[in-house]
């Protein structure tokens, strides 16, 4: 199946699924959690890297048919990035 015709949950399940079963073993996930990978969910080629652009260029410099189907995540965290708002109280937040 196409990378395109995949939905968002099956997209971020062999994203990860590729993580774990290839690039987890080649990183130090304590000293590198910080870092980003840029994965073709098709090939399973990845690209680590401080910053999430230069992740995706390593990537698609390497295998530029990879544009369209890559997933980003931290090399410590399911997730590139975190959305939301934190809660604070008005007493927390003033000063």
């Amino acid at each position: 199946m196409d990378a395109q015709e995949l939905s968002d949950e099956e997209f971020a399940r062999r994203g990860n699924a590729i993580f774990e079963e290839r690039v987890r073993p080649n990183v130090d996930v304590d000293a590198e959690a910080h870092k980003f990978v840029a994965i073709d969910v098709e090939t399973g080629a990845y690209a680590v890297h401080e910053e999430e652009r230069t992740a995706t260029k390593q990537l698609l410099e390497r295998h530029p048919e990879a544009k369209g189907r890559i997933w980003f995540r931290r090399v410590g965290s399911e997730s590139a990035h975190h959305l939301g708002a934190s809660l604070w109280s008005n007493e927390e937040h003033s000063s």
